[in-house]
């Protein structure tokens, strides 16, 4: 009976993760580039009572045996990378990626983050910076004459300079792709770094070597599907509630067996 009590409340652990995870997931719902998130989860160790396949006699053996299980435990959250609805901006400065790469990102420490959010704008020097004033890289510098600046599909920026009849080459947008992209490290601020599971990043030219197109003036939503994550908030409740009154359960036939002694 101890046994069910253990059990039962890795399974009653296991859903408050999974509700954690279900919770940023809409917390998120219409945050720019976000990937929404699943548990995955295994089974524990078993206790064999009895081998499948022990001999009971000269020509006879068990057809089955008899394993208890001892619970659940969550043994990863994985970011699934299916592609968020595009949204028109009529921003120069937002862009959306067509395709499986990201955005390159100079942090202050000189290393680089990756991000799906391309809502980008340009700081008091000109340069095309995140929401939280990161470069862009390779760094883009607008002229402070310019009055509007245009991003090809192949990453190509340009911008429109009064008196000249021809757009002013800024510079070209690069996209990283990743092996495994559900092994990137997830920092905060719509941003993701590499690891030793995501595996190095393959730096191209949009268009090229499968690393997506830019949409200009677009910017790629959430994943986010919220009937979805209600359905399986309304799941990981029940399963909690189901392991906790497998809880109560146990402790009634605790109660009884040890009440046997007395009466």
């Amino acid at each position: 009976m101890i046994r069910a009590l253990w059990t039962a409340g890795t399974g009653m652990a296991a859903q408050q993760n999974n509700l954690d995870v279900i919770s940023n997931n809409l917390a998120n719902v219409n945050t720019a580039g976000f990937k929404k998130s699943r548990s995955d989860f295994e089974d524990l160790m078993y206790e064999t009572v009895r081998q499948a396949g022990s001999t009971t006699g000269p020509n006879t053996q068990l057809p089955t045996g008899i394993q208890i299980g001892h619970g659940v435990r969550q043994v990863a959250t994985q970011k699934i990378y299916t592609a968020g609805n595009l949204t028109n901006t009529g921003n120069s400065y937002d862009m959306a990626i067509q395709g499986d790469g990201f955005f390159q990102i100079t942090m202050p420490d000189g290393t680089l983050a990756y991000t799906r959010d391309g809502s980008f704008s340009k700081d008091s020097n000109g340069i095309l910076v995140t929401s939280e004033g990161y470069p862009v890289e390779p760094q883009i510098n607008v002229p402070s004459d310019a009055t509007s600046i245009s991003v090809s599909s192949t990453g190509d920026v340009t911008a429109a300079i009064p008196g000249q009849t021809a757009p002013q080459d800024l510079g070209q947008i690069q996209l990283a792709r990743f092996v495994n992209p559900a092994g990137l490290n997830s920092i905060g601020g719509n941003l993701l770094t590499e690891t030793a599971a995501s595996g190095t990043p393959v730096v191209s030219d949009p268009g090229t070597d499968g690393a997506g197109t830019i949409a200009n003036q677009y910017l790629e939503m959430s994943n986010v599907q919220v009937v979805e994550e209600m359905v399986n908030m309304i799941v990981a409740q029940r399963a909690y509630e189901v392991n906790s009154k497998a809880i109560t359960t146990a402790d009634d036939m605790l109660n009884i067996a040890d009440n046997l002694k007395r009466s």
